[in-house]
């Protein structure tokens, strides 16, 4: 067997996070207004007030309260809906994606190596997979967007590689570097990774709720994590993909890639990129079918997870969209949007945020 039909089952393991839905081109504005809720059907804002006690460094107060969580739109995929009532307490949050000086501080305090600095092994991976795996591509890494000309979106591995030496002191993998970039979100990370940093800085990851109320900012069932406007006044909002995808990002936000946090306004609660620059994890487990039974209180997330690819492994949930989504492709900068991330899967497109319980 040659090498490259050796390594394809290695590839589908390991991009088993980018998993972007094929959707049909055409004026996103006409996409996005279809099926949306007026703003006088608005709950949200009706939550706890802002304790008394200083706040924490970096932090913004989430009031909590009662809001519309997911979406009617015909832009929504399957998995956002039903739209349906949700009510969460209030509690802190990040007001910008974890950055490379912050991660930084926490590797120099703990020693800790993330999962893309250490070298896979073949028990990693489930064992119809081994007898295909090329030992040569059994070396530390994360995933990497690669432009390419391609006219196929439902092949999404034209697009991804394993870079090899690829991590989050070298996103672009060897020669790539950090430097002049502590204000850039963190990348090239996993849920686990992002679970230690958490537990370091007395934080936790968001909820799915928690983090769809933040990021809505008090506006409920708005399109947009700033309104229904995709431009306002000619303004880009976020960091997302211009161009032909995936050839061409023509850089009309002013970047191509990541851009340093606060780059873009912030939102309605003080937070910043709660839509586009990198994806964020989430604490939730992922079942497609969840807002059908979820609970309408301060919901968890499921007890167990779905491979929205019909396999075994199981899928967190990552929120807000990147810099590679664009809106004849990849709607995932929606405050509604869901997609999923295996455990042990890291790219340069997804860091997080924390948030901190009220005390």
């Amino acid at each position: 067997m040659k090498s490259s039909q050796r390594s394809r089952p290695l590839l589908a393991r390991l991009f088993a996070a980018i998993r972007y839905p094929l959707m049909v081109s055409g004026v996103v504005a006409t996409a996005f207004f279809t099926g949306c809720r007026d703003e006088e059907d608005a709950t949200a804002g009706n939550g706890q007030p802002q304790p008394a006690a200083e706040a924490p460094a970096g932090m913004k107060w989430i009031p909590g309260g009662k809001f519309t969580m997911g979406s009617s739109s015909s832009f929504a995929k399957p998995d956002e809906r039903p739209e349906h009532v949700v009510e969460v307490k209030g509690f802190w949050m990040d007001e910008t994606e974890v950055t490379n000086a912050q991660f930084r501080a926490f590797v120099d305090a703990t020693g800790y190596v993330t999962r893309a600095e250490k070298t896979p092994t073949l028990d990693e991976f489930p064992e119809d997979l081994r007898q295909y795996i090329d030992p040569a591509d059994l070396k530390a890494g994360a995933n990497h967007f690669k432009p390419c000309d391609t006219v196929d979106l439902q092949q999404h591995l034209q697009w991804w590689e394993y870079k090899h030496g690829a991590s989050w002191k070298t996103p672009d993998g060897p020669g790539s570097s950090i430097e002049g970039k502590d204000d850039y979100p963190v990348v090239c990370i996993t849920w686990d990774d992002a679970v230690a940093y958490t537990k370091w800085a007395g934080k936790r990851l968001p909820t799915e709720a928690e983090w769809e109320f933040a990021a809505r900012g008090g506006m409920n069932g708005q399109i947009f994590v700033w309104g229904n406007e995709m431009h306002p006044e000619g303004k880009w909002m976020s960091n997302i993909y211009q161009g032909d995808f995936p050839k061409n990002d023509t850089g009309e936000d002013g970047y191509i890639g990541a851009s340093p946090v606060k780059a873009f306004p912030a939102n309605g609660f003080g937070l910043y990129d709660m839509s586009g620059n990198v994806w964020e994890f989430v604490n939730d487990w992922y079942k497609a079918d969840y807002y059908q039974w979820s609970p309408a209180k301060d919901p968890q997330g499921p007890r167990s997870s779905d491979d929205r690819q019909g396999g075994s492994e199981p899928n967190k949930v990552i929120r807000g969209g990147s810099f590679l989504c664009n809106d004849c492709y990849c709607s995932g900068y929606r405050p509604s949007a869901r997609q999923t991330t295996t455990l042990d899967s890291s790219s340069n497109h997804t860091g997080f945020r924390c948030v901190k319980d009220a005390e």
